[in-house]
């Protein structure tokens, strides 16, 4: 048969190479798995895949479960040397190639539970060294290698195996297995067991069976199981057990004789008659613990045959999820002193109890620890259960009534006023809604826990003795009661917009305000706290402004006066919008946000700077007299334009054959030469040298009107006139008003387009002398022929001729 099975392994294991040689033909074609974290951690379960995916080389956990992978090949796993984890679990693997893992050097737990494995090789774990936890529970091999299947794992130390189809565990099976922290075995159907199977593991700390069948059916068997592993030191966990008959407890008597300390009892069906041999059968037995969870009593709670026997060690009773089938019938612990005068903790959470008659309570003389959480207790049944404020359980220390229907606060309060050892309470996960202003607790409470509960308000009812107080997940929006002894305040879940005043907790060493509402903090809020040394405040509604992320970024990266010791993605953005989501360290903000008042005092400054410089730049180009002097051409255009508006003859408005435009001082040269030869030409004067039809001339003493303004008369002058005759000088280029009519007479040169100007030099006057404002008037003296006053008396005829030729009419 060996040889049989050997040869249907070497075959199955040829066929799959040459399936997995034909479909991906060579590495390349296997499937991938991308989705491995930072960490190197590859998550690559409920993928679908049906053989091993490729994933990075470096990845230290691989999570292949819940796929279709039905074989493992000598190659799928051979680049992982660095591989910790490897998670197999849930898929349909039915063949592993003897070499599968042997590249895996650095693997420290290894879960092929929940597969298709029939056998277990040896050959599997030979260069697993390193190896510390290995789960093949669940498979269908009837038994174990017949060789040693763990020879070589040196550093195991938590093993389970087993499953429905496991029938045999033979002398031999673990060997080279000494030394385990944890041990679980699925023997539901075990047919056969060799004593001392089980007996080589030491030492052993924790061991979990699953017995069912040889409880019912094979007591022997159960028995020499548990004779094999019951040490003082181990604890004995028993799964899937019902103690129904009074022969289902006989497995015990062997076990009992190895003086067990520990013991629990996982998904358990349980008779009275039941309990009460096993009480006897462990008479006398140093059980220091009796735990169990998920069990179903069937009785009427009638143990009193057990009351002579000796149970003085048990120190701990513990119940959890625990059904009375008819509850109704179901006595008092009243005849049960014999085994609560002891215990020194007792738990019985989410078994339904709503009431512990105060009588019970009386006989648990030694009790320190009371968890009575989830269950059914109402302020009346609770306070029955504390004897209603009397004196009675007088060593208690820690008592749990979270997750109960209570409503009073001050009901509670007065109920354990008389504890005088107590230190710790739980009422959380209650329905307080409402905290009258004044309580009485006993002096030693230390630990208060009232969260998940529905406060509004804190009032001075809170013990000044507090050193811990948990208030998350209320409807809080302040706190300001001072406790000065307290070390550690819980506010997650509330709705608090701003951190404590740590003036109130002068001795608070952590602070957790993490899923409020707050919108900014900063250094002096924390520099109240005079010794906080943890902050947890992330998961809230912050608003980043430049403040508070320039402060939470250096906290978080630097370290500042406090420790946050949340994670740094736990501090997002609210608000502003475009930063919604985003986390506060990785937020970057300009200086125009973060220094407005700065960026606008530098661009003002710049402006200014900038304006200073264009404005020197227009005056050195004289951009100001352009401008100034457009305006008021074209006002004065404007109404000339009025004027003009009755006739379309603009010569009918030239009255004039020219507006002199000279300086007072030369007005000697015009009065005594220019107006006489140009307007009072005499045929034999010596003046001239031919006769002409006189000139009109405009001059400003004689034509200007009275009552208007100068520049209005200055600029009709020039419109009304058909040249400007310019008599230049030292003089007239000092003369202010001379600019003036040189200004305007630029301006009609450029919008008559014409040559309307005469230069007359009265004197030797180069370009250079004229502003450079007046380009066209100094482009004139460059391109434009000029008239000099000649000095010599017999060159003026000529001079004379040449004005009149200049001046002379269209018409002529």
């Amino acid at each position: 048969m060996g040889s049989l099975t050997s040869c249907s392994l070497t075959l199955l294991l040829l066929l799959a190479s040459l399936i997995q040689g034909r479909m991906v033909d060579g590495e390349d074609g296997r499937p991938s798995c991308s989705r491995c974290d930072l960490y190197l951690s590859c998550n690559c379960s409920h993928g679908g895949f049906t053989q091993v995916p490729m994933v990075t080389d470096q990845a230290l956990i691989l999570d292949l479960s819940f796929n279709n992978i039905t074989l493992v090949t000598q190659d799928d796993l051979m680049r992982y040397s660095r591989l910790r984890v490897l998670n197999l679990h849930g898929n349909s693997i039915t063949v592993i190639h003897p070499s599968a893992f042997d590249s895996l050097w650095s693997l420290e737990e290894l879960d092929l539970s929940d597969n298709q494995l029939t056998a277990l090789n040896q050959q599997w774990f030979n260069e697993l060294g390193v190896l510390q936890q290995l789960n093949l529970l669940n498979n269908p091999y009837s038994h174990l290698s017949s060789n040693s299947s763990f020879h070589g794992l040196v550093r195991l130390r938590r093993l389970m195996f087993g499953g429905p189809a496991l029938k045999e565990l033979r002398r031999g099976d673990l060997l080279g297995v000494t030394e385990l922290d944890e041990l679980t075995v699925h023997a539901n159907n075990l047919a056969r067991y060799d004593s001392g199977t089980l007996g080589d593991i030491w030492p052993l700390g924790h061991i979990t069976l699953s017995l069912q069948g040889p409880f019912l059916t094979n007591v022997t068997l159960a028995a020499a199981v548990l004779a094999d592993i019951s040490y003082p030191e181990t604890l004995i966990t028993l799964e899937d057990i019902h103690l129904i008959g009074t022969q289902s407890v006989q497995p015990f008597r062997e076990s009992a004789k190895k003086r067990i300390r520990q013991i629990s009892f996982r998904n358990l069906s349980v008779s009275d008659e039941s309990i009460v041999d096993f009480l006897v059968v462990t008479d006398g037995v140093p059980l220091s613990l009796i735990s169990i969870k998920d069990a179903q009593l069937t009785g009427e709670g009638r143990w009193e045959k057990a009351n002579r026997t000796d149970h003085k060690s048990i120190d701990e009773f513990f119940l959890q999820n625990t059904v009375i089938l008819d509850a109704f019938k179901f006595t008092a612990f009243l005849q049960l002193g014999f085994l609560l005068n002891y215990p020194r903790k007792l738990s019985i959470i989410n078994c339904g109890v709503f009431v512990m008659p105060c009588e019970t309570s009386r006989m648990l003389v030694n009790l320190q620890y009371l968890d009575l959480s989830s269950n059914l207790l109402t302020d009346l049944t609770i306070a029955e259960s504390l004897c209603h404020g009397q004196e009675t359980l007088k060593q208690l220390r820690v008592l749990n009534i979270s997750g109960n229907p209570l409503k009073s606060f001050s009901t509670i309060s007065r109920m354990v006023a008389k504890l005088p050892k107590l230190t710790h309470l739980d009422i959380s996960r209650t329905g307080y809604n409402l905290m009258p202003s004044t309580c009485s607790w006993p002096v030693t409470l230390k630990y208060l826990n009232i969260s998940r509960a529905k406060l509004t308000t804190i009032t001075d009812c809170l013990p000044q003795s507090l050193e811990v107080l948990d208030l998350s997940y209320n409807d809080l929006k302040d706190i300001s009661l001072s406790l000065p002894l307290l070390r550690e305040l819980y506010l997650s879940g509330n709705k608090f917009q701003v951190l404590p005043n740590g003036q109130q907790f002068p001795n608070l060493q952590t602070l957790t305000m993490q899923f409020n509402t707050l919108n900014v903090f900063g250094l002096p809020d924390l520099q109240s706290y005079k010794r906080l040394e943890s902050l947890q405040a992330g998961y809230n509604k912050f608003i980043c402004t430049c403040d508070f992320v320039h402060f939470l970024q250096f906290e978080l990266q630097e370290g500042g006066v406090v420790k946050l010791t949340d994670s740094k993605d736990s501090y997002a953005c609210d608000s502003p919008f475009h930063l919604k989501g985003g986390a506060v360290s990785e937020v970057r903000l300009s200086i125009v946000v973060c220094h407005q008042v700065l960026f606008v005092s530098v661009c003002c400054g710049v402006a200014l700077f900038f304006g200073l410089l264009v404005c020197i730049l227009l005056w050195r180009l004289h951009a100001f007299w352009y401008i100034k002097m457009t305006w008021a051409w074209l006002k004065a255009k404007r109404s000339s334009h009025k004027q003009r508006k009755d006739t379309m003859d603009s010569e009918a408005l030239l009255s004039f054959d020219g507006f002199v435009s000279y300086s007072e001082k030369d007005a000697s040269w015009v009065e005594n030469f220019l107006v006489p030869e140009l307007e009072e030409p005499s045929e034999g004067s010596s003046r001239s040298a031919c006769s002409s039809q006189p000139l009109s001339l405009c001059l400003h003493k004689r034509d200007f009107l009275p009552g208007h303004a100068i520049v209005d008369n200055i600029i009709s002058a020039i419109e009304h006139s058909r040249h400007t005759i310019f008599v230049l000088s030292e003089n007239f280029v000092q003369s202010d008003w001379c600019r003036y009519e040189l200004d305007f007479s630029h301006f009609w040169l450029f919008d008559s387009g014409g040559d309307a100007a005469i230069l007359i030099l009265l004197e030797p006057l180069s370009k250079d002398d004229v502003p450079k404002r007046f380009c066209k008037l100094r482009k004139l003296m460059s391109s434009t022929t000029y008239l000099e006053w000649p000095q010599e008396e017999d060159r003026r005829p000529e001079f004379w001729r040449s004005l009149r030729k200049a001046l002379k009419r269209d018409d002529d």
